[in-house]
């Protein structure tokens, strides 16, 4: 028998589980199809503040209190210690040259730390995928999603009446019809196949091939000496972050979770691929370690937990992300790139607005408009970190002008936080200030003199344009040379931007009290009732 449902979501990776979550609790019928079964191994682990906050504002909006604790280190600790992650204070890189070790000096010449939370207690975190992940699906099963595992969708026709899905559940036939389809099976997944929809490209992105896997016996970075530069010493602990190896082929995440485990991976320009033959698997790993010493130190007593996985061609973009009936979530709809961790932030912005669709389809009004909407969202904020993302690979020899470059990322990021937090999504309600005409013109004006041919002269033209373009919004003491490539979160440098951004005083005053106490105590304030969710609704008023 052939079961209707309103919604029906291909793909239980935790965007297609809260999605579906977020559609019963609108109020339609809704079936999430995985084919696979909970816990599964996943790639794509880190959080950031941006996204812990949409997360947020989902769980708070849709009546989700169960997801608030998962936004933030210390709450997470509190409510879920069966649930693995990993501490994410902020972002760490290291510069390293073939044959040499990367030397950390007084002036931090080869390393870059932005700090992303003033304390653990208030951290974002990495997802431990495998537990995260049947974490939520058991959620959506709690409030109402029928959940089929071990599906493989065979056909999928639309029609007049809705699109109608054919396929297998634990070998037996099985068939159901929905009136609207959300695809978050990832790059050339399921409806991409069965409608036949076209492969595009990003415009002048290079694009990377990819090694990875899970280990245990990861050394932790070695210490670095105390500097006059950041006179309380490092920002944070260098491992205790989304920590990237930044080479001249390319870049190397490394993030601990508090299981023992290390998830660790290469990202490598696909024209400098045969450097190291990564399609090889363990051979082409222990290559790469032997070319750069300081990293071949850390992984020295290093076992992988699992065979590594290999993927010749990271980046992804459809030519379409919607239908009159469906749609694909923006990690469906394409991907850039691990760098930067801006996948999480990318697919909630695509759920928050195709969660507005969901109400749209539970009162029958037209959904085109919006459809069309999302899609243009959806490619023009894809295409913009495409730009950026391809921009540092461009200039991962140069690390001077890479860490500069990153600065266009972290200026637009605090801003968007700091503008939600204080009720003011209007202000920051894209990716990377996308939307934001002033912010974009000077971007793309450096992402395209970062690509241009080197010369000292090209470089300060680079770094006083960085800085032109980022003071604007600057709410993190980015601007301040005075920190040298250490950047910890000081609330001063947001009291400092308050006038210039055009901010309430109190407001400002009020979220930052908010955090020092919850800081100083030790305690979130998710304890007190007073989350962050509801601290920005709260500092509204």
């Amino acid at each position: 028998m052939k079961q209707s449902f309103d919604l029906a979501v291909i793909g239980s990776g935790f965007g297609g589980t809260l999605a579906a979550m977020i559609g019963a609790k609108i109020g339609l019928s809704v079936v999430l199809i995985e084919k696979g079964k909970h816990p599964r191994f996943a790639i794509g682990e880190s959080s950031t503040p941006i996204a812990n906050l949409l997360l947020e504002e989902l769980a708070t909006r849709y009546d989700l209190p169960r997801l608030l604790p998962l936004t933030s280190w210390g709450s997470w600790q509190r409510s879920y210690p069966q649930v693995a992650c990993g501490l994410k204070r902020g972002f760490t890189f290291f510069h390293h040259q073939s044959g040499r070790p990367c030397i950390r000096d007084v002036r931090h010449t080869n390393e870059l730390l932005v700090a992303a939370s003033p304390c653990d207690e208030l951290s974002d975190t990495h997802w431990y995928r495998s537990d995260f992940d049947a974490f939520l699906v058991a959620e959506a099963r709690e409030v109402g999603v029928t959940y089929w595992d071990q599906t493989h969708v065979q056909h999928c026709r639309t029609g007049a009446g809705g699109t109608e899905m054919e396929g297998t559940r634990k070998s037996r036939p099985v068939s159901a019809i929905a009136r609207f389809v959300v695809d978050a099976t990832g790059p050339r997944g399921v409806l991409h196949h069965h409608l036949r929809l076209d492969e595009g490209a990003f415009p002048g992105f290079p694009g990377a091939a990819s090694l990875y896997s899970h280990f245990e016996n990861v050394a932790p970075v070695p210490g670095a000496p105390h500097s006059p530069f950041c006179p309380a010493g490092e920002p944070y602990p260098a491992d205790a972050a989304a920590l990237h190896h930044v080479f001249k082929e390319g870049w190397m995440w490394v993030l601990r979770f508090n299981n023992g485990i290390i998830s660790a991976g290469i990202a490598v320009d696909r024209a400098q691929e045969r450097t190291f033959g990564l399609q090889t698997g363990a051979p082409g790993w222990s290559r790469f370690l032997e070319r750069y010493p300081s990293i071949q130190e850390q992984f020295l007593t290093s076992r992988p937990t699992r065979d590594f996985s290999y993927v010749p061609r990271l980046a992804f973009r459809s030519e379409r992300a919607v239908g009159p009936q469906w749609a694909l979530l923006p990690a469906t709809a394409g991907f850039v790139d691990p760098l930067l961790s801006t996948g999480f932030v990318l697919n909630l912005l695509g759920i928050q607005r195709m969660a507005l669709i969901f109400e749209e389809l539970r009162s029958k009004r037209p959904l085109q408009p919006s459809l069309t909407r999302y899609e243009t969202q959806t490619f023009q904020e894809l295409d913009t970190a495409a730009l950026l993302i391809g921009s540092l690979y461009r200039t991962t020899a140069d690390f001077e002008i890479f860490s500069q470059l990153t600065l266009l990322y972290f200026a637009a990021a605090s801003y968007a936080e700091t503008m939600r937090r204080l009720g003011n999504p209007q202000r920051a309600n894209s990716f990377l200030l996308c939307d934001n005409a002033r912010f974009v013109s000077g971007f793309r004006q450096c992402c395209q003199l970062a690509r241009a041919e080197k010369s000292l002269e090209t470089s300060k033209r680079l770094h006083r344009l960085i800085q032109k373009t980022i003071a604007p919004y600057d709410v993190a003491g980015l601007t301040d040379r005075g920190k040298n490539n250490w950047f910890p979160v000081d609330f001063e440098d947001l009291r400092r931007a308050t006038p210039r951004l055009g901010l309430n005083p109190d407001r400002v005053e009020r979220l930052i009290v908010e955090a020092e106490a919850a800081c100083n105590k030790g305690v979130g304030p998710s304890m007190s009732g007073k989350h962050p969710a509801a601290l920005a609704s709260r500092v509204q008023r």
